[in-house]
């Protein structure tokens, strides 16, 4: 098994704290198989609150898949422990977000979506609805006077 980082960057404007909100945020990925090298076409999503088992009494995962081209199964988890946010500090730099542990695959794109939350910089105004589907999102806040900002939204990933 092997853990990979997705590494998020963004350029910040008067937000810090940013993060995937509750134990349904979906990650949303597309993922390759490390025996065929198959990348399906459809986003595949992993969370939290779902746990398969694998074969064999191994534990469990956040998603167990066969492949359709050669019909290995694979299995991605989530390493809880790992989920990091993403701060004033970091700003226009990688950052580790979230380690997955995967067997058999491994992820090669990531799409950021609906689900990830904020705070004013400077008042912490809660931004509980943050969508970074088109790599930008802005919003306005009224403590401080100012507009707020997540731009420019990249990533990759990491072996660990």
């Amino acid at each position: 098994m092997v853990k990979f980082g997705l590494q998020f960057k963004a350029n910040l404007e008067n937000v810090t704290n940013v993060r995937p909100l509750g134990e349904d945020f979906r990650w949303f990925l597309k993922l390759k198989c490390g025996n065929c090298g198959e990348v399906p076409d459809k986003w595949q999503y992993v969370t939290l609150m779902e746990s398969v088992p694998l074969k064999g009494g191994r534990g469990s995962a956040s998603m167990v898949q066969k492949c359709k081209l050669c019909a290995r199964e694979n299995s991605i988890d989530i390493l809880r422990d790992t989920i990091t946010p993403y701060n004033a500090s970091d700003n226009d730099k990688f950052k580790t977000m979230v380690q997955f542990e995967c067997r058999g695959l491994e992820p090669v794109d990531f799409q950021p979506q609906a689900g990830f939350a904020a705070e004013g910089a400077e008042t912490g105004t809660p931004f509980p609805e943050v969508n970074l589907l088109e790599k930008d999102w802005n919003d306005y806040d009224d403590k401080a006077k100012e507009s707020v900002g997540i731009y420019e939204v990249t990533h990759r990933f990491v072996k660990c």
